[in-house]
């Protein structure tokens, strides 16, 4: 096993930071490579420099619509729950009362009650694409936003990756998807720090000053097998083992990771999300991905994804409301002011939104259930006109009554704020055919 020291402060789940540092702790969207792999890559090196990123943080179960950004005062006691709204610092703007952090900074953000086109199902794959998970899955399926910026803009830095998941594993697994890179290949998958499932890559005594020699024979072998391969998979691991490679021979994705390397008052500002409540087969709350999050793009990430939370509050949604709700609050407020602090804000885009919502009526659990009909997002940053509460849904929270906002329409704002004109910009699937990256245009109030 190579191992690269470092201290051995620890991830929100426990894992140390000397566990992560083995190199037998770093995957590619879950699937493993071989030493031979690794040495068809050279090592490369670069500077990073100030680009345009997204944090899309995934409220995992479905949060609740009503209980969030558009508290229904007027609606009947078995439908308009124990929250009451509070001001926020732009006049008309009211949201719940355990976001005050937030409500002290909306001029900054953008919340939107009237998100519909939610397909259902318990999992991110809308949020991590815009599309549904069965679209094009004949052909590897729709690729996620991080993938195809990926595959647009390549890395800022070759050591880092452009596209992170930092999503804790879930009993339920869908919960813990981190994006797929869909018809892409593998190449443009998320990488993600220790990721299950993945083997060792061990060196057997090879220094690093010898994998380039070891390169240049093993490419001769596998000369022939890239010239057969019609389905592009030999070139999709190519650059998947340079990947690789580069991120072993560069402590710069190691430092990002490392929050003792962080002012500690910092660390402290964004908190840790503990004790974890309500997390069953959920995530937890970790409040340490966002600040994680915000090193990653400092040092060349251009989409970082994250679960924050199990909201599928079929009962005790207002407990879990209220524990989930603050942590969030604390964090996400965090992150927006630091973003702010370091000049970063305009050019990082921050995306807190789940894949449905809940129903109007409480159960006698004193939860709520599935509702697809509508649901919320909150957007920060990104160079977005804040300040503003886009769309509304009924007195009873049953359906966007004004400006409803497409899931797409959410996605398209990512890409354009990434740079990337989604009116215009195709990817070829593996037919060759030219696929838009979303069928909706950004959010017009935002951009």
């Amino acid at each position: 096993m190579l191992s690269i020291l470092g201290n051995t402060s620890r991830f929100c789940d426990g894992v140390s930071r000397r566990g992560f540092l083995k190199i037998g702790g770093l995957s590619f969207g879950g699937a493993g490579f071989s030493l031979a792999d690794l040495y068809r890559a050279e090592a490369a090196a670069g500077k990073s420099s100030s680009h345009k990123a997204v944090i899309n943080i995934f409220l995992a179960g479905g949060p609740p619509h009503q209980d969030m950004w558009e508290i229904k005062t007027d609606a009947p006691s078995e439908i308009r729950g124990e929250f009451r709204p509070i001001r926020t610092n732009v006049s008309g703007i009211e949201i719940c009362e355990v976001f005050p952090k937030i409500a002290g900074m909306m001029d900054k953000a953008a919340v939107i009650r009237s998100v519909v086109g939610c397909h259902g199902g318990h999992d991110g794959f809308q949020c991590m694409t815009g599309w549904l998970p069965n679209d094009l899955k004949s052909v590897g399926g729709r690729p996620a936003i991080g993938s195809a910026t990926s595959k647009l803009f390549g890395p800022v830095d070759p050591s880092v990756p452009p596209y992170v998941g930092l999503a804790e594993p879930t009993r339920h697994v869908p919960w813990s998807d981190a994006g797929s890179p869909g018809f892409l290949g593998s190449a443009h998958a998320p990488f993600k720090p220790d990721g299950p499932g993945m083997q060792n890559m061990t060196l057997n005594g090879i220094t690093l000053d010898r994998l380039s020699d070891r390169r240049q024979l093993l490419g001769q072998l596998d000369q022939m097998r890239r010239e057969i391969d019609i389905t592009g998979a030999m070139s999709g691991m190519d650059a998947f083992g340079q990947r690789a490679l580069d991120v072993l021979t560069s402590s710069k994705l190691v430092d990002a990771l490392d929050l003792s390397q962080e002012d500690p008052h910092l660390v402290e500002r964004y908190g840790d999300g503990k004790p974890y409540k309500y997390q069953y087969d959920g995530a937890p709350t970790c409040n340490e991905q966002l600040l994680i999050a915000r090193r990653l793009i400092e040092a060349g990430v251009r989409v970082v994804s994250l679960s924050y939370g199990r909201w599928d509050s079929h009962g005790q949604n207002f407990d879990m409301v209220r524990d989930h709700g603050g942590k969030l609050d604390q964090c996400l407020s965090a992150l927006i002011e630091d973003l702010e602090q370091r000049g970063m804000l305009d050019d990082v885009t921050i995306v807190v939104w789940g894949e449905f919502g809940r129903t109007p009526k409480i159960n006698p659990k004193a939860g709520r259930d599935h509702w697809t009909k509508v649901s919320c997002a909150l957007l920060a940053g990104g160079g977005i006109r804040g300040g503003q509460a886009i769309g509304a849904t009924n007195r009873l929270g049953e359906e966007a009554v004004q400006r409803p906002v497409h899931m797409q329409e959410i996605a398209a704002t990512l890409y354009h704020n990434l740079g990337i004109d989604t009116a215009a910009v195709t990817l070829p699937d593996p037919t060759g055919r030219p696929q838009f990256l979303v069928d909706h245009p950004p959010i017009a109030e935002l951009i």
